[in-house]
């Protein structure tokens, strides 16, 4: 994850633009807000997402309202047929919830990827 920036519990994807010169990214995920940084180097471009993300942070408090959470803890999945079937037996067989069976099975591929 070398192109992705972090900072007080935001994220952002880094992505370069021939056509500007410069890097640029956006704050994923949010419904109601847009936070776009760039910079044309590395430091200007760290400098302008923390900015960013202050600025934001800011705006929230001073007009009372709560921060947008890039995720909520909940996402609807889409397995095809055969795939939910498989997995809501499969959750049947171990006592669990399908959603539980969804989070063990991220959890153990992420694991396998970090």
């Amino acid at each position: 994850m070398d192109n992705i920036m972090k900072y007080k519990g935001y994220w952002a994807e880094i992505r370069y633009s021939d056509e500007d010169e410069c890097f640029c990214g956006k704050i994923e995920g949010l419904k109601n807000s847009l936070i776009f940084f760039e910079g044309e180097t590395v430091k200007e471009l760290k400098k302008d997402f923390k900015d960013a993300i202050d600025f934001y942070l800011d705006n929230c408090k001073a007009s009372n309202k709560i921060p947008e959470k890039q995720c909520k803890g909940s996402l609807n999945v889409r397995l095809g047929v055969d795939l939910h079937t498989k997995a809501k037996m499969k959750s049947i067989e171990e006592h669990i919830s399908i959603n539980e069976l969804i989070k063990n099975a991220v959890i153990a591929y992420l694991k396998e990827t970090n």
